[in-house]
Parts: C-alpha cells; sequence; structure tokens
C-alpha cells in the first residue's frame, strides 16, 4: 500500500508492506510544497504537486492501494469540463484577514458554532470562500465543484470526485451532527451551494487508478484524508487510560477522541473545534501554531545569511536560559509569513519582556510557550469532557524534538508518549488496509502499530520551575479569552 502524504511544508510517497503481523514503511519519494505568489495572491502550485505526486507513484514499483492525505481548509475549485480554476489559495494568504467579522455581521458566531462546531480560524474555508464572495471572485462565479485538497489530489489518480468526511469537517461548511454540507448557513454568507459534492466516509474504496496513468490494477481508498485524521488513527491509546494527543508538526493539533462531536457554549468559549475521526470517532481539538514559528525563523534567518539546520537551533535553545520570555504563539500575527524573529521580539516586548534577537532565546522562547499552550489546551477540554488527562501521546515529526517533549511533560505536570513519528502515514496506510479487509477494526490497528512501532516516554520532572511562567501565561490567556468571549 502507498500513502501520499502531503504537508503545508513537504510531500511525500511512502510505501507500506504488511505481513499479517507487523507494518514496515519506505520513504519512496520527498519533494517540497512550496507556495508561490501570482497576481499578489498566495497560491499553491498545482501543477507541480500533481507531477511530484506522479513521479512518486511512478517510483514505487507495484502496490495494491494508494490513499492521499494532506492538510485542511485549502480547496480547489473546478469548471463544467473539470478543469481547474487557476491554482488552490494558499491559507496563509492576506485575502482571509477580517472574515470572521465580516461574516459575524451575516450570521451571528454562536449560529456559526452551533452549526459546524469548528474553531474560528481565519485560514478556515468558509472565510476563503467570503472573502472570494465579497472581493466579486469570477473563480468562484464560474466554479462546478469544490474539491478539498485531498479530493482534488484524488481526481488525478480516479475519475472519482468526492470529498471524505474527515478534511469536509475541517471547513465550517459542514454540519457534523447532521451529517451534510451546511448548505443554508452557506446561502446567509453568499456563497454558491451548488459547488458542494458528495462526501464519502474513510475507508470508501474510490475506484481503480486511471488506466490512462499506467500504474497498474491499484485501487484508490480515501483514508482518514485530513492528515490529523490518518495521524490520529495511528495514536496509540492505551485502554482505560484518557490520553489526550497532539499531533506534532507545522500545526500542533491538541486534542481528545470522543465517540461523537461535543458542540455547546463551553467549547465555543474554549474556541475548541470538532472535526471527523475515523470509525466513527470525533476529534475535539484546539488548532495550535506549533512548529511553523521556527520554521519560519529558520527560513528569515536563511535569508539574512545565517543556514542553521533545525538539530542545530534545538542544541542551542536547549543551553540557553529558560523563561527569558513567554508568548501566545497563536497570536494572530504569527500566522503569515514574515520576519518572524523580528515579530515574536516585538510581541514580547508589549508585555514587557526583552527577548534577544538571538536564535538560542527565541527558539527557546518558542518551545516553551508551546509547551504552556498546550497545557492550556489540554486543561480545557478536561474542563469541557469533565475527563481527567493522564498521559499525553505526541506523534508525527514533533515527536522527534526531545527538547520539546520534555517541556511538554514539564509543564504540563504529565507524562508523555512520543511516537510514531510517521502516524499520518500508518494512520493512511491502515485505512487501506481495513478497507481491503486485511485488519479487521481500528482497536485491531492500533493493536498492529504497537507491535510495530517506537515509543519514548518523558516522564515530568523540574516542574516547580515553570510554575512562575506559567501563571504569567495563563493570566495573559486568561485576559484573551475574556476580549474573545465579549
Amino acid at each position: 500500500m502507498l500513502a501520499v502524504d502531503i504537508g503545508a511544508e513537504s510531500g511525500r510517497v511512502v510505501a507500506a508492506d504488511f505481513d499479517g503481523d507487523r507494518l514496515s514503511l519506505e520513504e519512496v519519494r520527498r519533494f517540497p510544497n512550496d507556495p508561490v505568489r501570482l497576481a499578489g495572491l498566495l497560491q499553491w502550485d498545482a501543477d507541480r504537486l500533481r507531477d511530484d505526486v506522479l513521479a512518486g507513484l511512478g517510483g514505487a514499483g507495484e502496490f495494491q492501494a494508494v490513499g492521499i492525505d494532506t492538510w485542511g481548509v485549502d480547496f480547489g475549485l473546478l469548471d463544467r469540463s473539470g478543469n481547474l480554476l487557476g491554482n488552490p489559495g494558499h491559507y496563509r494568504d492576506e485575502r482571509t484577514r477580517g472574515m470572521i467579522e465580516r461574516a459575524s455581521e451575516r450570521v451571528p458566531r454562536q449560529e456559526i458554532y452551533r452549526r459546524t462546531g469548528i474553531q474560528f480560524l481565519e485560514i478556515n474555508t468558509l472565510y476563503q470562500l467570503l472573502a472570494m464572495v465579497l472581493a466579486g471572485d469570477a473563480r468562484l462565479r464560474d466554479a462546478d465543484r469544490l474539491l478539498t485538497m485531498p479530493a482534488l489530489v484524488g481526481r488525478w489518480l480516479t475519475p472519482e470526485s468526492v470529498d471524505e468526511y474527515t478534511d469536509a469537517t475541517t471547513t465550517q461548511c459542514y454540519d457534523p451532527v447532521a451529517g451534510a454540507w451546511a448548505l443554508d448557513l452557506l446561502g446567509q454568507l453568499g456563497i454558491p451551494t451548488h459547488i458542494f459534492g458528495p462526501v464519502v466516509q474513510p475507508g470508501t474504496v474510490l475506484g481503480p487508478v486511471r488506466e490512462e496513468l499506467n500504474l497498474g490494477t491499484a485501487v484508490v481508498v480515501a483514508p482518514g484524508t485530513h492528515d490529523t485524521a490518518s495521524a490520529v488513527a495511528a495514536v496509540p491509546f492505551q485502554p482505560g487510560k484518557h490520553a489526550a494527543y497532539i499531533s506534532s508538526g507545522t500545526w500542533s493539533l491538541v486534542g481528545l477522541e470522543l465517540p461523537a462531536p461535543l458542540i455547546n457554549d463551553a467549547t465555543l468559549n474554549a474556541n475548541l473545534t470538532n472535526e471527523g475521526g475515523v470509525a466513527g470517532t470525533s476529534r475535539l481539538l484546539k488548532n495550535v501554531m506549533g512548529l511553523w514559528l521556527v520554521q519560519e525563523c529558520r527560513r528569515a534567518w536563511s535569508a539574512a545569511g545565517h543556514d542553521y539546520s533545525y538539530e542545530q537551533l534545538l542544541a542551542l535553545a536547549e543551553q540557553a536560559r529558560p523563561f527569558v520570555a513567554v508568548i501566545d504563539p497563536d497570536d494572530g500575527r504569527l500566522l503569515r509569513p514574515g520576519n518572524m524573529p523580528a515579530q515574536l521580539i516585538e510581541l514580547a516586548a508589549e508585555s514587557h519582556q526583552t527577548l534577544a534577537a538571538d536564535p538560542a532565546a527565541i527558539v527557546r522562547c518558542v518551545l516553551e510557550s508551546l509547551a504552556m499552550k498546550y497545557r492550556w489546551t489540554t486543561e480545557r477540554l478536561e474542563s469541557v469532557t469533565h475527563r481527567e488527562i493522564s498521559l499525553i501521546h505526541v506523534v508525527g515529526g514533533g515527536a522527534r524534538n526531545a527538547l520539546l517533549c520534555q517541556m511538554t511533560a514539564d509543564a504540563s505536570r504529565r507524562p508523555v508518549l512520543a511516537g510514531p513519528v510517521e502516524a499520518t502515514a500508518i494512520g493512511n496506510v491502515m485505512l487501506q488496509a481495513i478497507a481491503l479487509g486485511l485488519v479487521e477494526s481500528l482497536e485491531e490497528a492500533r493493536d498492529l502499530v504497537r507491535r510495530s512501532t517506537d515509543v519514548r516516554a518523558y516522564e515530568p520532572r523540574s516542574t516547580e520551575m515553570w510554575e512562575p511562567a506559567w501563571e504569567r501565561f495563563s493570566a495573559a490567556q486568561m485576559t484573551a479569552a475574556e476580549r474573545r468571549t465579549a
């Protein structure tokens, strides 16, 4: 089985072999996923992405099935002939600035949340579409169909044009309780509703790979096509324990797996999101800015002639003085590309903290702030679900970051289990295995993950030294929450 796993920084094609007892993975091809700026808009390069995906599949040898997962919220628009109407827009583009407020002028914020259960973020599909409506964008007028990013990639491989549940729920255009697009809500915002098509469940076999691609007789399976849904499917939860997960990469998705969406005033006030999971589950979580902050700092330093590897930056941060400054990693000013080190220094100065223009201090500040945001979010999850969270699983690329994992254990006062690193690809292929009848259930799949992967345990230590910084951080978070509620 092949997993096409595309994130906001890079993509890859991963081959998975299953011998009936264990799973083994091999990366076939990795490629960058860099945005382009055309006509003043930040966009994804669809042609290059397509070429890289097909090159990866072509170099994988024989395979039985393939599944696609990508980041959420972005989409392509097709005309009546099935042609893509320009590149998909990038969620970090400026066009969505202020769109949450514009939407709330037409539909009350509480009603948008009641219908969709989704965290209010400017990047959401809903606000991208509203921005196009307000700008009179011709592409929206000419569109016959909207396809979320994994569905668009899937259409390159199979004639089927269907979205999949876990990714559809990220858009803030879908009603997870009704199990359908929230067409009346979309209509109130002036968004054309005819562009929304069928939605299938994770694990659906979409059909054979296009014959003209000369890739053999494999079938295309829709896994949890939102990358976090696939990553959470591979979390080796321990039976009988209430554990949170952090899917850690460009974003940090901090949440719980629940049997159904939890949409009420408490989750609205905490600005938590309800996204679809696999096998009938729901994911209650918060999108935290994540390692994008380090990635963007590294890009800025590289542009200034200082090329640091991630390993070098983490080594510097480990030796830096702790708790010089803490910031809210989810401050809206950090969402878009820019001079990230300067923005972080400015953000610290606003709360009378001095953050030096030094990579060691800046990366240390980011990691400590992320660890405290993880604790803040975990406590909100406990509050709204009335569950005591005794353990945190960290999966994805961030599971390699030993410094951040230890900080997470220390700040949260909870043990952390880090791994699998390849959670997204593993979850992708496990849903394929279930669809093909090779594995019977999600529980059996997670048993397979436990047998096939290694995890590293981090116990809380030096927890008391975090408390003064935590008090500063939590006070600032409470003030921000009160402003948002008001």
